[in-house]
């Protein structure tokens, strides 16, 4: 393993420098804020790919076997990723998991599981202003071969680095027209009806209901200059870009899914949401109002009660905990109620039975998981692709970190897709419901110059 040292930037710049490099993976702490988003990486030119178009449960003993190849001990002292699986996981990775229904559309056919398998990542501690370049030397695996390689990719790196220049900045077309929606407003509404009728029907408790904005993409299109003023109008603590070659997602997520730390698990399921307003006494009064919103907290509480579920699955008996239930946290445009579960994995268990044991996120598919997953497909009808998935990365270490895909752009043959969506309970009103899909999306509509979806 060779560890060096670089000078601090901004991560956003190191990622310009590696972009020429393939499967360019930035997972940015765009809002540091020394706690949910310390670190940044980036990482590109893997060894190796992990791909599957359509899952079946054999990914997870594909996963694990793949990392246990290229088993490493964590190095103390050093940000948390230090060379291993980093990408996508797909929402529709789920019907691997349970019997689920298909989509009536697909029409740009995400894989399921995108990852590459990095030997070098670039780590940036965003607290204490340090970065490295933190090089394993993989996929060589006789000492001597391991070393050598270890430095000479650790050099290759340096050098594009040195030469990078200033942060890149906004450039080339980043703006989008022609937006359409696979809902209109009354039906939104009406399938926000449907979704209560299958509550008061004893179906379910719960279910995230979201509608689907689409764009054409121009050729010109500038997707890492979009990225870059994403993060800066919407700036979130579990961001990322991904650029895969045939298809790109520029995410401002503010929610964390897994994170693994020896054997700690941690997920923070987000559910509550309140616009943001410019005038501070509107603006408290609007997180006030979401404090004190029963409504709010029982959506909450209801996904709570499901990530505990699904962490008792892999973790020690009594262990699972939920140590803030509720907790008000602001971002750049909206309040949301978050909480926080957390567990000890069991034994002989790593991040593959626990990413199969919890996915999809419990707080993007409702309650009880699978039959909200099933009105979920019946009532939006097109595959959700990224969105509602994970992207992050699974250390050589067993180390993990991984976002729930949300406020999130993806793009794939010459089209944009932008989700956004609610919990629907019996206390929902549809035309508030819909109103909410406007304002989580809104942060995403103006990265493209536009107020909003007209």
């Amino acid at each position: 393993m060779q560890v060096v040292e670089i000078d601090f930037c901004d991560p956003i710049a190191a990622a310009g420098a590696l972009r020429g490099l393939p499967y360019l993976t930035f997972l940015d702490s765009a809002a540091a804020d020394g706690k949910l988003g310390r670190y940044s990486f980036v990482a590109a030119d893997p060894f190796a790919r992990f791909e599957v178009a359509r899952a079946n449960a054999d990914w997870v003993l594909c996963l694990k076997t793949l990392l246990r190849r290229y088993q490493t001990e964590p190095l103390p002292g050093l940000p948390p990723f230090q060379g291993g699986a980093a990408g996508l996981f797909s929402y529709d990775l789920g019907r691997s998991l349970e019997r689920l229904p298909e989509p009536l559309f697909d029409p740009l056919g995400f894989p399921d599981l995108t990852l590459g398998l990095y030997d070098v990542s670039v780590s940036f501690d965003l607290a204490a202003r340090r970065a490295f370049i933190i090089s394993t030397g993989f996929p060589e695996i006789s000492p001597q071969a391991r070393k050598e390689r270890a430095a000479e990719r650790a050099r290759a790196f340096a050098a594009r680095l040195r030469n990078q220049g200033r942060a890149p900045r906004e450039a080339g077309r980043i703006s989008l027209e022609g937006w359409s929606s696979n809902f209109t407003r009354d039906a939104y509404e009406k399938a926000v009806r449907a979704v209560i009728e299958r509550i008061l029907a004893g179906d379910i408790f719960q279910a995230n209901l979201a509608q689907r904005f689409a764009a054409p993409v121009a050729a010109d299109f500038d997707y890492f200059g979009f990225y870059c003023r994403l993060r800066r109008l919407n700036p979130a603590p579990f961001s990322a870009y991904l650029d895969r070659g045939d298809f790109v997602i520029a995410s401002a997520s503010p929610e964390r899914f897994l994170k693994l730390e020896g054997n700690r698990v941690e997920t923070r399921p987000i559910k509550g949401t309140r616009a943001r307003f410019k005038d501070g006494l509107v603006d408290s009064l609007q997180s006030k109002a979401l404090t004190e919103s029963r409504k709010d907290q029982a959506e909450n509480v209801m996904i709570v009660d499901l990530l505990r579920n699904d962490l008792s699955k892999v973790c020690e008996p009594g262990s699972v905990l939920v140590p803030q239930l509720c907790g008000l946290e602001t971002f750049a445009s909206v309040h949301h109620l978050v909480s926080s579960v957390t567990g000890r994995l069991k034994t002989g268990l790593g991040p593959a039975e626990l990413l199969a044991a919890a996915f999809p996120g419990g707080s993007i598919t409702g309650a009880p998981k699978v039959k909200a997953m099933e009105i979920i497909t019946e009532l939006e009808r097109y595959a959700r692709g990224p969105y509602c998935g994970a992207i992050g990365y699974i250390g050589f270490d067993g180390a993990m970190d991984t976002n729930i895909v949300i406020r999130t752009a993806s793009f794939r043959a010459g089209t944009c897709v932008v989700q956004a969506g609610g919990g629907i309970v019996t206390a929902s009103e549809p035309a508030a419901e819909y109103d909410e899909t406007l304002d989580k999306a809104r942060a995403m509509f103006a990265a493209f110059g536009a107020r909003e979806f007209a």
